[in-house]
């Protein structure tokens, strides 16, 4: 077997993931490292991620992202803020986006270069 396998799993980056959730804003998953027999590695920290969604005229958008925290409390208060955050980046690439789309659409009467065709 190829040792230098790209897609291979990584034994000194795991993590063990718990799931919490308010049952209205989204999820936090706290993500506790472990080592290659599952216990937990203090030498990591214990990293908290936020998700969410926010429906766009194209249905509904997932939202990931990283919350300030040494606990599951703290990570809950931080949780809105970051989440605002999110929102933000993932409308301006939604925005992005369109504009890229719209200089990609070519009128009829129009060459590629914009000038129109006589």
């Amino acid at each position: 077997m190829n040792q230098s396998n790209d897609n291979a799993m990584n034994p000194d980056t795991l993590y063990r993931e718990e799931n919490y959730t308010d049952n209205r804003l989204g999820a936090i998953r706290k993500l506790i490292p472990v080592t290659t027999n599952g216990a937990v590695d203090s030498n990591r920290p214990i990293k908290f991620i936020g998700s969410a969604q926010i429906m766009s005229q194209m249905g509904p958008i997932p939202l990931s992202f990283e919350l300030a925290g040494a606990t599951i409390g703290d990570a809950a208060e931080n949780f809105a803020a970051s989440a605002e955050i999110a929102i933000q980046e993932a409308a301006a690439e939604l925005e992005q986006m369109r504009r890229e789309q719209a200089s990609q659409i070519v009128m009829p009467g129009q060459s590629s270069s914009g000038g129109i065709i006589t």
